[in-house]
């Protein structure tokens, strides 16, 4: 479900510190465990704060929701089966099966009550909260007009959850994937307080696995079988060892010593040389890698012309062949490709039909808008700061738009600041950026996953992009057109051209992940939202 702010590929620990942590070992050598790097360390296991995939990935293997992505199919976990849906969508009734916590207590229908209600309370400040749009009475809660109590979710009995929505939608249970939808126990959380997914002994875990030796902030962690897990038997790989890993040249080289069971996000030459490797594989990701422009900080990004010629400037084939050198795709738009089709047609392939122009590389047409937009803004050109990570590839992803800009806009001085992933998110969030590398993992299979971050108010508009049409469209697809499929996928498809005409944001690249992964592992399912189910994984 990756649905989480994702990390700008790459990453920077010294080889030696590694080599230490993993051991002398092959990660192997244990017959139920495998070793698997993450590209930074864990922010939070709170599921109604978390916003990264990182951190994501931990959560959908030591916790459970209502539903699980099994591959592409999207299957009931806590749900005891396909719910019950009357009043024309708009009202869900689950049964709940009979799972328990950890700690040996019954996880009931008033644990995602409790969980639903924490996220979308003001005071808690999820970035998430926005997902609950649609659910009776979210909005206003989210608004600070309603209390979290009001909000359309109701224990029944112990095993019988019902939701009430404003209008129905048509993704719904697409998104109860998402750990914001996860249930939380009221007791525990509110025992642990303040420190609540903070470090390993204040989580509490219902699903495949519970985290164990992570302290907040460390670069390992091991996850070991639940077993009260109501699907133990279907957990065939008893801990799972997460190993941080910033560099590409050392995640290959901790591959190919067998200190590594899954290495990912290898880029530049080690991308190269991994997709000669027999292990090799290209995940092809639902998710875009963009620029931000920071309009409220820079009100020079409030001319179309100047956003539309720093697009402009940018040879997307050209990076990623000689930056990435992987089998990542140019994006065309914000939306990748892959992720929401109709009747064999592909949105994103679509969309590019009408806006594709806006992304090709035409470095005389950004000299003329760039020329023309500051005389619009009455301003010189400026000297801004690119933000992105402290990785390998990050900074030379950085270094080489920093060339593309100077070149193409005259005048245009680009300064690069890089800072650890959290910090990048925490400026990203803060408004504290001129420019910043961003990226965006599907958090259910459907384009208004992506669209959405990009109306006025989001709290992922790091940029503050703002168009009323636009927003009155989105609006549309989740009202007037929610239960008409063409009639929102047209709806949908002009609000993409907008952003794409406009350059909210400028779109880079959609990743093909470069993965190598050991063959002793079988029936390890990758999720369209962008992570792994270990459930019925194994290894020999």
């Amino acid at each position: 479900m990756k649905f989480r702010k994702t990390m700008v590929a790459g990453t920077t620990i010294a080889l030696a510190g590694v080599l230490a942590a993993c051991g002398s070992n092959s990660a192997s050598s244990n017959g139920k465990s495998i070793t698997r790097m993450e590209s930074d360390v864990i922010s939070t296991m709170d599921p109604s704060t978390n916003t990264d995939v990182i951190g994501g990935q931990a959560l959908i293997d030591t916790m459970d929701g209502l539903y699980r992505y099994s591959g592409k199919d999207l299957k009931p976990a806590i749900a005891k089966a396909e719910p019950k849906v009357t009043d024309g969508g708009k009202v869900y009734t689950f049964n709940l099966r009979n799972a328990k916590w950890s700690n040996g207590d019954p996880v009931t229908a008033q644990d995602f009550v409790f969980g639903w209600r924490r996220t979308v309370e003001p005071k808690t400040k999820s970035q998430y909260a926005y997902l609950f749009s649609g659910v009776k009475n979210a909005d206003d809660i989210t608004a600070g007009k309603k209390a979290p109590s009001t909000l359309g979710v109701q224990a029944v009995n112990k095993t019988t959850l019902k939701v009430t929505l404003e209008h129905p939608i048509p993704y719904f249970k697409t998104m109860l994937v998402n750990p914001a939808f996860f249930p939380q126990s009221q007791k525990f959380v509110e025992k642990a307080g303040k420190k609540y997914g903070t470090a390993s002994k204040y989580l509490l875990s219902n699903g495949p696995y519970e985290l164990k030796n992570w302290n907040g902030t460390g670069n390992t962690w091991k996850e070991t079988k639940n077993k009260t897990y109501w699907n133990a038997k279907n957990v065939h790989i008893d801990t799972i060892n997460g190993q941080v890993v910033k560099d590409s040249q050392t995640a290959l080289n901790l591959y190919q010593s067998k200190k590594l069971d899954i290495a990912t996000k290898i880029s530049g030459q080690q991308a190269a040389q991994a997709k000669t490797m027999p292990d090799y594989r290209g995940l092809k990701q639902n998710g875009t890698f963009y620029l931000e422009l920071n309009e409220k900080k820079d009100p020079i990004f409030k001319n179309a012309k100047i956003r539309q010629a720093i697009s402009l400037s940018i040879n997307r084939k050209e990076y990623i062949k000689k930056v990435l050198n992987d089998s990542s795709i140019p994006a065309a738009n914000a939306t990748p490709e892959g992720l929401f089709t109709k009747d064999g047609q592909d949105f994103a392939k679509e969309a590019a039909k009408n806006d594709g122009s806006a992304t090709k590389y035409d470095p005389a047409k950004a000299k003329q808008l760039w020329t023309e937009g500051l005389k619009e803004t009455g301003q010189s050109a400026p000297t801004l700061e690119l933000l992105t990570d402290d990785t390998t590839s990050a900074k030379r992803s950085a270094e080489y738009l920093q060339s593309a800009f100077e070149q193409a806009l005259p005048g245009f001085k680009v300064n690069i600041s890089t800072v650890p992933f959290k910090t990048r998110l925490s400026r990203s969030q803060n408004g504290q950026f001129d420019m910043v590398f961003s990226g965006w993992n599907a958090d259910f299979p459907d384009a208004i996953s992506f669209l959405d971050l990009f109306t006025t108010d989001n709290a992922y508009n790091d940029g503050k992009w703002s168009n009323a049409q636009y927003d009155a469209l989105i609006k549309q697809s989740k009202t007037t057109d929610a239960t008409n499929p063409t009639a929102r996928w047209n709806t949908l498809l002009k609000a993409q051209e907008i952003l794409t005409k406009e350059q909210g944001v400028v779109p880079l690249y959609q990743r093909v992940e470069t993965t190598l992964q050991r063959k002793t592992i079988s029936n390890l399912k990758y999720n369209p939202t962008g992570s792994y189910d270990f459930v019925n994984a194994t290894v020999k």
